[in-house]
């Protein structure tokens, strides 16, 4: 028989009631805590709000106290004061020219493990709406995936169920949303074996006065859902309250993954533009993780007074639903508005024109309470602080692990070297063909890259790059990156490195880095040795931050990313975004042209632990990452920057994952154009060490004496070390690959393993 309803009169009357505060993932300590705020017990639907706002994924309870130290960095940029930063849905920053962008990157890890491909499409889904609720139009989305062996067929990892479900998932959702895909990465490593990474990014733009906040204020406005309606689908963790427990009449499984559709959202984000153009939003907060208990708490806690709402009122799929169950609802292409009620016939104008559901279900009041009725009788009445903003801060134990020493010790630059030419030249096919540095057009091409028509680079290129302004040319780039390996040898030095490609990346196309969005990946925060792993990430990430001038605008932490005892390595996904004045004086990546001058910049050292090289070879992770100077990568970015001003340079490529030779065969793959170089000293070094700092440019015969001046003048090691053109990558008296053969190698990975 099912129980009567939980009203906040019977909990005052009812204290003993047991509660299932241990299944929806509170702690006894936790539970407590309620009790004594709210003076008595919870009643079941205010159990299940602060059960889903106090967890990790919302609460931050495990990381708060590492993460607050990014808002120590100065929030400003080259260009100006940034508009919204941490705490707000997504950082916002000034690009000039009345312009502004707003960029955010979040993961959706677990959900694309259990259903690889709506867990994908609604992590794009649910950042696209982060970035629509700044107030910006989404412009482009990017996407860094991390996966198990490829060749785990029917292993735990389940490889080649996850990655094409996941892949797919990406590439529907934002192609059904006429977004372009413009880069990101795809790695491989036992690690992720049945935990995937699936770290999705949206960027938007927006005029300065365009900005909109998640507020809820003006005692009297009404409080509109619009979008889609509320089903059963993403309550998850809370699986409890998705069973017979409180209702025996309904299904006893609901799906815990959310169920995306893209043309729903696709109309929600043109007529949430339009009621921007109208004037007539006050507030506005999309429904991301947690759904209405988050939208109500949060926008509730930043006003200037409380909310009341009628949860009856809520537009359902699925009417057998127990208020708990919609409180908890992660349901897409849902939003919710605060809007004047002089605006509202307006709004519902606009919403109706679109196509897209709207109902009031509520108004923003003066007593700083959250109330929230259900068919008259109230089952919330919380202060909305407590849910938002006040759950337990913890400050996890942590621990250097014993093994680290010996980690450390065993270094890659001991193990056994190419012996000769014809080993080495079977290193540079061996790496060109392995899974991390292979051609991913297998899946690229599954995304749509210049949709809308301002997609100006895109993979394979360093970083991606759109035009925000078609008169001035105005543009802005971003890169992600991150390597486990090197967190795993040194989590400080590793998060720094994440950072330094990434913003080498950015700088490569010609843009000058801005600001930074961070993805925090880890294992278990009730393990000591993950714990200390992320903080040692978490100071690197703000030291090297701080050093390069470039703020953090926002992120997202995912923790219990593991496998039984097995964690991930830990994997700081770091976006940079930067800034172009004019689109047109980019600089691709790949030899464009025969007969230009390759000049490597930047100095190279004996540096091969957790390399590409020791992995693909040898199987070996161990030693020191490659050393890191920021004041060199500094130097580096701003020659890059200047001398594509100034149109130096034809073509630009970091050296990073797999060193030179790496470079090298992914330049002359690009455009079928070979190459001939020399190197001094050892060959193998020259070709595989993962040393910092450095890129590989071409520049025409006319530019190179003015462009080797200018790096000279800007303390940049610079010089030629051979010339485009050929059919074949030549290094002088050691090897000779035609392209064929190289493009056999890099191109044929991921199709042998998933077709055509």
């Amino acid at each position: 028989m099912p129980q009567p309803l939980d009203t906040v009169a019977l909990a005052a009357s009812d204290p003993d009631r047991d509660q299932p505060w241990g299944a929806l993932g509170l702690t006894g300590d936790e539970y407590a805590r309620i009790r004594e705020i709210l003076g008595r017990r919870p009643t079941s639907s205010e159990l299940a709000m602060y059960s889903v706002m106090w967890s990790e994924h919302c609460s931050y309870k495990s990381s708060k106290v590492h993460l607050r130290q990014f808002g120590e960095i100065a929030q400003e940029t080259p260009v100006g004061t940034m508009l919204a930063g941490i705490g707000e849905n997504a950082g916002v920053l000034d690009i000039g020219q009345g312009y502004a962008v707003t960029f955010k990157i979040e993961s959706h890890n677990h959900p694309s493990y259990v259903e690889p491909y709506q867990g994908a499409a609604t992590g794009v889904g649910g950042i696209v709406r982060d970035i629509l609720a700044m107030g910006a139009r989404p412009v482009a989305v990017m996407d860094a995936l991390r996966f198990g062996p490829l060749d785990d067929a029917d292993g735990p990892g389940d490889t080649h169920r996850v990655l094409p479900g996941i892949v797919a998932g990406v590439g529907g959702y934002g192609n059904c949303l006429g977004l372009p895909n413009i880069g990101g990465e795809a790695v491989f490593d036992t690690s992720y074996a049945g935990n995937p990474l699936v770290n999705a990014l949206c960027v938007g733009v927006l005029r300065h006065e365009d900005l909109h906040l998640a507020r809820a204020v003006g005692v009297g406005n009404l409080v509109i859902m619009y979008g889609a309606r509320t089903g059963g689908d993403g309550i998850g963790g809370a699986s409890i309250l998705a069973s017979e427990t409180f209702d025996a009449g309904k299904p006893s499984k609901r799906p815990a993954v959310q169920v995306g559709d893209p043309f729903m959202e696709k109309l929600l984000i043109e007529c949430t533009l339009e009621l921007f153009a109208a004037g007539v939003v006050a507030g506005i907060q999309d429904f991301g993780a947690a759904g209405i208990s988050c939208a109500t708490s949060e926008l509730a806690a930043a006003g200037d007074g409380g909310m009341h709402v009628d949860l009856d009122r809520v537009a359902l799929r699925d009417h057998t639903l127990a208020p708990e169950e919609i409180l908890m609802s992660e349901s897409q292409e849902r939003m919710m508005a605060v809007v004047e009620p002089g605006d509202a016939e307006a709004f519902f104008a606009i919403c109706a024109k679109w196509d897209v559901e709207a109902t009031a279900i509520g108004e923003v009041t003066g007593d700083g309470r959250l109330v929230v009725d259900w068919h008259g009788e109230t089952v919330v009445d919380v202060d909305p602080h407590t849910v938002a903003h006040d759950g337990p801060v913890y400050e996890r134990p942590l621990a250097r692990p014993d093994w680290q020493d010996a980690l450390q010790a065993d270094s890659a630059e001991s193990l056994a070297r190419p012996a000769d030419d014809g080993e080495l030249r079977a290193a540079v096919l061996r790496l060109a063909a392995a899974p991390d540095l292979c051609d991913k057009s297998w899946i690229t091409d599954q995304y749509d890259r210049y949709v809308r028509g301002n997609t100006v680079l895109a993979q394979p290129s360093d970083a991606g790059m759109l035009r925000v302004d078609e008169e001035t040319h105005l543009g802005v780039a971003l890169a992600t990156d991150g390597n486990g390996r090197f967190c795993k040898l040194d989590p400080y030095a590793g998060a720094q490195l994440a950072l330094a490609e990434a913003y080498r990346n950015v700088a490569c196309g010609g843009a000058m880095p801005l600001a930074v969005s961070d993805c925090l990946n880890f294992g278990s925060p009730e393990d000591p040795a993950v714990m200390w792993q992320f903080a040692e990430a978490c100071r690197g990430l703000k030291d090297a931050c701080v050093a390069l001038g470039v703020p953090v605008t926002g992120g997202n932490v995912s923790l219990y990313n593991q496998t039984g005892e097995t964690p991930i390595l830990p994997t700081p996904v770091v976006a940079v975004l930067g800034v172009i004045d004019a689109v047109r004086r980019r600089t691709p990546t790949g030899f464009p042209a025969e007969g230009e001058t390759i000049v490597h910049l930047g100095q190279t050292r004996e540096e091969l632990s957790g390399s590409e090289w020791a992995h693909v070879v040898h199987g070996h992770l161990g030693g020191r990452p490659p050393a890191l100077d920021l004041l060199d990568e500094q130097n580096l970015a701003r020659l890059l920057v200047e001398a594509a001003r100034g149109g130096h340079l034809t073509s630009a490529h970091d050296l990073s994952d797999g060193g030179l030779s790496q470079a090298l065969v992914e330049s002359c793959l690009r455009h079928g154009i070979g190459a001939t170089v020399s190197l001094l000293g050892d060959p193998f070094i020259g070709l595989f060490s993962e040393s910092t700092a450095r890129a590989v440019v071409t520049v025409a015969d006319d530019r190179v004496d003015a462009f080797l001046a200018m790096a000279a003048s800007l303390g940049v090691p610079a010089g030629p070390i051979g010339r485009t053109g050929g059919s074949s990558l030549t290094v002088t008296g050691h090897l000779d690959i035609p392209l064929e053969e190289l493009s056999a190698a890099w191109r044929g990975t991921l199709r042998a393993a998933f077709g055509n």
